[in-house]
């Protein structure tokens, strides 16, 4: 990356060179501006380094305005289901009413081992604290644009999902405090305990204030070396805050992202304004390249919960039926081949007598 000389470090180098003189030592003198005219140079201004992050953006994975590439054009890369709409400054998942669901989905399957995911969202309504919902959840699904009853989206998912509850279903006494965002992988078998506020099924959580904030609001998932963060970013400080760290979690690729939101009887206005995802260029040793592993089945190691047995397939009625009745027709033909070998058998020994 190129570095230019802007009018500040011009001014700034000039007056280097004006205390330069100063020096009595004429090659300390000499070193020492070499050595601060090269550190002026080499420093990036921030516009760079937003240049430099741009490199690794995955467009095709990102949502961002004007939210081209999103819609029902063969060539989009994104489809809006449900209440879902675009606007100038957001895509809106549900709107402050009653009983909608909206979702947006990727079309493209993903298959980056290192990634970072940044999305800014909000949520917002009139209703007061506690008195507004449901919330809304980030994908990494290996099914899409299927609506149910996990913030729009189906239960018994398989993948990861981040989940953004805004409405306490629970005992109010129980040890979370809302707005609660956490963190869920799903392997086909786990279903999403709503009446819980899926304590059940967390691999962890956090409490984080996104539901009328007065600031932007973010969250960052980074997954690398089978190690997933999970940070937000919603009290205007620009700082991260941890939220989830899980070591040990599998992921197949192909799997798609999405975003979708539901409301019930309470509801609230539930915006993506962006979904970024950036390629991450981790450096892995021989060691490291020869114990990945190909999963098909999201897992976390040494947890029971996510052990799933693959059982064959039972016959059905009709493939029993048809395997009889081939099998039959099979050992006829046989029969008949049979009986028509032992026949000339018979003809031909009986010529030799003769």
């Amino acid at each position: 990356m190129v570095a230019t000389v802007t009018e500040s470090n011009l001014g700034l180098l000039r007056s280097f060179f004006f205390l330069c003189p100063m020096f009595h030592l004429k090659n300390i003198r000499k070193t020492t501006c070499l050595f601060l005219t090269v550190c002026l140079l080499m420093s990036p201004s921030l516009a760079e380094d937003q240049e430099f992050i741009d490199d690794f953006l995955k467009r095709e994975y990102s949502l961002a305005k004007p939210y081209r590439g999103l819609g029902l054009s063969s060539s989009s890369q994104w489809d809006l289901m449900g209440t879902a709409m675009v606007t100038p400054d957001h895509v809106r998942l549900t709107p402050d009413l009653q009983s909608r669901q909206g979702a947006v989905w990727s079309r493209i399957p993903f298959f980056e081992r290192d990634w970072e995911l940044k999305v800014q969202f909000k949520i917002h309504g009139v209703g007061k604290k506690n008195l507004n919902g449901d919330g809304m959840a980030i994908w990494l699904t290996k099914d899409r644009m299927q609506n149910g009853p996990v913030f729009g989206n189906m239960d018994q998912f398989v993948g990861l999902g981040i989940l953004l509850d805004t409405y306490p279903n629970a005992d109010k006494t129980h040890d979370k405090s809302f707005p609660y965002v956490s963190l869920m992988l799903g392997n086909g078998t786990l279903s999403y305990d709503h009446d819980s506020d899926g304590r059940h099924t967390e691999l962890g959580g956090c409490t984080a204030m996104v539901r009328n904030a007065i600031y932007d609001t973010f969250l960052l998932v980074r997954y690398s070396k089978n190690r997933l963060k999970l940070m937000v970013d919603v009290d205007g400080k620009q700082e991260w805050k941890d939220c989830v760290d899980v070591t040990g979690l599998r992921l197949p690729p192909g799997y798609f992202f999405g975003a979708s939101s539901a409301t019930g009887d309470l509801s609230d206005n539930h915006d993506i304004i962006s979904m970024k995802l950036y390629q991450l260029t981790i450096e892995r040793s021989l060691e490291e390249e020869q114990e990945e592993e190909d999963v098909t089945v999201p897992r976390v190691d040494d947890m029971d919960q996510f052990t799933v047995e693959i059982q064959e397939e039972s016959m059905s009625g009709v493939q029993f039926f048809f395997t009889v009745l081939f099998s039959i027709l099979g050992l006829g033909v046989l029969a008949v081949v049979g009986l028509v070998v032992y026949g000339r058998w018979k003809e031909n020994r009986r010529k030799r007598f003769y």
